[in-house]
């Protein structure tokens, strides 16, 4: 019996991050609610923990999907004035209601995306609802206060029922106004499952969620080059996969990968979807697929050429000027041949005073390395310790607690 029930909390664990999304989204277009879709699909997966150890489906999204959607239909049903108490979501959709539409996702994340939302409030409901990370999860990717995180999600969601806001995929002279801001929101999804919360290091449901998504995007704004070099982007990054983590299990940095086992079909289309980006635009999709290209078409992480990488990072900070990409810029510019280490560790300071960074890991990790460089093993040391309190996923932690141990030696 033990047994059995840790199966199916497995499987139920494993639908969450495969189908979540799916289910949610298929709700939604019944309901028109946001509120209501979200609270049946989370009891559908509470009745799946109850009743699938009498037998586990064969096709575990479509009964969830199923469920959720007579949950919704149950509530709607009892409300006496139905059509007065559906104000959501209001523009009806002319299309069949099948249980499960391949683009809901994408009218989710649309619908998320908003303008009548504020910019960092449709950035965390997506991630709520899109990827159904807990309030923390989001609020961990963000780099906020979990109460922020629940503010902004609570604000959006009174917002698209205040506004009327349709569930649907924008008209295409609509599409450019969306476009950067879902682009940012689907990369974040990407993220978010890079570098997961918890024991495993990457979440694949939520890396292939944003990949689907970005693929979508591409076949519906054919003639953008941002969507292509998203795409682009998100494909080489994927590629490397299987070589970030060890035959133990351990993390393994991009400069001691064995490239051999990147998966050189990812590869190939990455790098010539982000090319063909390039040639068309220089948007700050393009400019971070261009540095991903320059890592993967190295012959080696030491024959890398960090000054072009560098200079990518100088154009993104004109049009992208955020921490994280100044960040990046410094871990970059201390790699350089013959770079001033002394120098880069005054600007990497400088940016300690940036809010946004003051849980980010990889600030103090960064500083970590370049004062390991420096031979300043005392004060490396006090960074590889604020780094691995900061950390959220346990592989991470494992990996700077071994950097410093190794340093303590």
């Amino acid at each position: 019996m033990v047994t059995e029930a840790v199966e199916v909390t497995r499987v139920v664990d494993r639908a969450h991050r495969e189908s979540w999304s799916t289910v949610l989204s298929s709700v939604v277009r019944l309901t028109r609610d946001l509120d209501l879709a979200e609270d049946c699909t989370q009891d559908a997966f509470v009745q799946a923990l109850r009743t699938w150890p009498d037998g586990i489906p064969d096709n575990p999204a479509g009964w969830l999907t199923t469920v959720a959607r007579r949950l919704a239909l149950d509530r709607l049903r009892r409300e006496t004035t139905l059509r007065r108490k559906l104000p959501l979501l209001v523009e009806q959709s002319d299309e069949p209601d099948d249980a499960e539409q391949p683009t809901d996702p994408l009218r989710l994340v649309f619908t998320c995306c908003h303008p009548a939302l504020a910019r960092e409030s449709q950035v965390a409901l997506t991630l709520r609802l899109i990827c159904g990370l807990t309030t923390r999860e989001v609020a961990a990717v963000l780099l906020i206060g979990e109460a922020t995180a629940a503010a902004r999600i609570t604000r959006a969601k009174k917002k698209i029922a205040a506004a009327g806001i349709p569930y649907r995929i924008p008209a295409d002279h609509e599409l450019p106004a969306r476009m950067d801001v879902v682009l940012t929101v689907v990369h974040l999804v990407y993220t978010a499952g890079y570098v997961a919360t918890g024991v495993e290091l990457t979440r694949a449901d939520l890396t292939g969620r944003a990949i689907e998504l970005a693929r979508m995007l591409e076949r519906l704004m054919p003639d953008e080059p941002e969507p292509l070099a998203l795409l682009g982007l998100l494909l080489m990054t994927e590629a490397r996969g299987d070589a970030r983590v060890s035959a133990d299990g351990e993390l393994v940095l991009l400069a001691d990968q064995d490239r051999s086992r990147w998966d050189g079909k990812l590869l190939a289309e990455g790098v010539a979807r982000a090319t063909a980006a390039l040639q068309r635009g220089t948007g700050r999709f393009a400019l971070q697929a261009a540095v991903a290209g320059l890592h993967v078409t190295a012959p080696s992480w030491e024959k890398t050429d960090w000054g072009q990488v560098v200079r990518m990072y100088d154009a993104m900070m004109v049009s992208w000027p955020t921490p994280i990409v100044a960040l990046n810029r410094v871990a970059a510019r201390s790699l350089v041949p013959g770079a001033d280490l002394e120098a880069v560790l005054v600007e990497l300071d400088a940016l300690g005073k940036e809010p946004a960074l003051a849980t980010y890991a990889y600030l103090p990790a960064t500083r970590a390395d370049i004062l390991t460089r420096l031979e300043r093993s005392r004060e490396a040391a006090d960074a590889y310790q604020q780094a691995i309190e900061l950390t959220a996923n346990e592989t991470e932690r494992r990996f700077l607690k071994a950097r410093l141990n190794t340093l303590m030696r």
